[in-house]
């Protein structure tokens, strides 16, 4: 780690650990957002990245102010604690250190999820945390920009990140901090449901973010983040057709369905044919889906050690697997078709979550409905962006955010509202009049020992 790295790492823990609990979280994602993965105190086997030593000094200011999750562990809190154990247990059947990488995994992903559950207690809190995403993302949108046009990454200086740009099809495809372009990309366009959100309530700064989502979109030059930006967006747009929804979900499954019948090659070969920026590499996704079911065989258990046989190229950073683009497959490996399962267990969760909060919230004001409904776009942007990319690097960070934001609905109260009240009103009045009733009939029953009606 060079000296700007601890001296970041320092001024961003001081920020953490001192800050008001709804500025909390911005020092986590600042660590997401601005470091690369090449700052790392390393401890004999253990490796702490920026992100790591954050969520440590995370764990200890929630330790010593003594703050609490708001509502206290639910589903979502479990079946995540879940999936974290069987990623670790299972390391048994992989090689003698695999503990320590699964090890590693778990205290960034679990840990920042359950700091961000800590952080956000109520509606305000995940609207405050949007704010912060729209300006956050500015200074990575701008290094982005000028990366794609110059080449030039600015944030090699940190190590793990080329300090040239990939150059395909005539463009460079900047990556700012992020361990690959299509990540870089993905982190903008998921977040940009946020800044649309924020349109009615401060156009100045869902501007803002909109110009730095859709800048790290474009500077990515990937047609993966294009489509998550697309899917999220049509999501959105569902938005007034929200009470078709079932229909639109057995429509979307009817169509694949169909699709599969009608196709020469299965439905997932639909990849090979997205390509929007140019020099896509989607027929590699689709092959590596079917290479994959082609070799159920060897992982199904407890995933495997060993991949590269799947498929005829490799990646030059790991000489025995091939390149797992597809993030599904990944928990696949990692840890069989019970994590795999395990993990989607989660989604459907979490998609659960999002469902019960609107119905318990159909008498809230629209914002916060719509709050409600843009977390679940994001949801579904992520989904489909699965089939595409492993989240390997730090922005699995902002994923961990929306699950943490969505685990912490149920413990926010359904607006009250007139209506309501009102009916509250009758119902009181009702058991009055069917009191005062049983009190002229029966006298004696309904009044306490000892006592005489005046």
């Amino acid at each position: 780690m060079i000296f700007v790295g601890y001296l970041f790492t320092l001024i961003t823990g001081i920020l953490l650990y001192f800050v008001p609990r709804r500025w909390a979280a911005l020092p986590l994602l600042m660590g997401a957002a601005y470091m690369t993965r090449g700052q790392v105190l390393e401890l004999g086997p253990l490796h702490f990245p920026v992100i790591r030593i954050l969520v440590v000094i995370g764990f200890v200011r929630v330790v010593l102010k003594g703050e609490r999750i708001a509502g206290g562990i639910n589903h979502l809190d479990r079946l995540l604690i879940l999936w974290a154990a069987y990623l670790v247990c299972s390391s048994v059947f992989h090689t003698s250190d695999a503990w320590v990488f699964r090890s590693g995994l778990v205290l960034t992903e679990l840990g920042s999820y359950f700091l961000f559950r800590v952080f956000i207690g109520d509606f305000d809190d995940i609207c405050h945390l949007f704010k912060i995403m729209c300006v956050l993302l500015v200074p990575v949108a701008v290094a982005m920009l000028l990366e794609k046009m110059t080449g030039n990454n600015y944030f090699a200086m940190f190590g793990d990140v080329a300090s040239q740009a990939e150059f395909r099809n005539g463009h460079f495809r900047a990556q700012g901090p992020f361990a690959h372009s299509i990540l870089a990309g993905t982190v903008g366009a998921t977040c940009l449901p946020m800044a649309l959100f924020l349109w009615r309530g401060d156009r100045k700064l869902a501007l803002a973010g909109m110009c730095a989502t859709s800048g790290m979109v474009i500077a990515s030059g990937s047609s993966g983040p294009f489509m998550i930006a697309l899917t999220g967006l049509a999501a959105l747009a569902l938005w007034k057709r929200r009470r078709y929804l079932q229909m639109f979900r057995w429509a979307a499954g009817l169509l694949i369905i169909a699709l599969d019948l009608v196709m020469k090659d299965p439905v997932y070969y639909l990849l090979a044919r997205i390509d929007i920026t140019g020099g896509s590499t989607g027929w590699h996704r689709a092959a590596l889906i079917q290479a994959a079911i082609e070799h159920v065989h060897e992982w199904w258990l407890a995933g495997t050690d060993y991949t590269r046989h799947w498929m005829p190229s490799g990646i030059y950073a790991n000489a025995i697997h091939t390149d797992i683009t597809n993030h599904y497959l990944m928990m696949g490996v990692y840890g069989g078709l019970p994590l795999m399962l395990l993990f989607l267990w989660v989604i459907l969760a979490a998609f659960g979550i999002v469902g019960k909060a609107l119905l318990l919230n159909q008498n809230a004001s629209i914002e916060r409905q719509f709050l409600i409904w843009t977390l679940g776009s994001i949801l579904f942007a992520h989904v489909t962006n699965f089939i595409s990319i492993s989240y390997f690097d730090q922005s699995v960070v902002f994923l961990d955010l929306l699950f943490a934001s969505i685990g912490a609905l149920p413990a926010m109260k359904p607006a009250v509202t007139p209506a309501s009240r009102e009916i509250d009103r009758t119902e009181q009045r009702y058991v009055k009049f069917h009191r005062n009733q049983q009190r002229t009939q029966h006298p004696a029953e309904s009044l306490p020992l000892g006592q005489v009606e005046r």
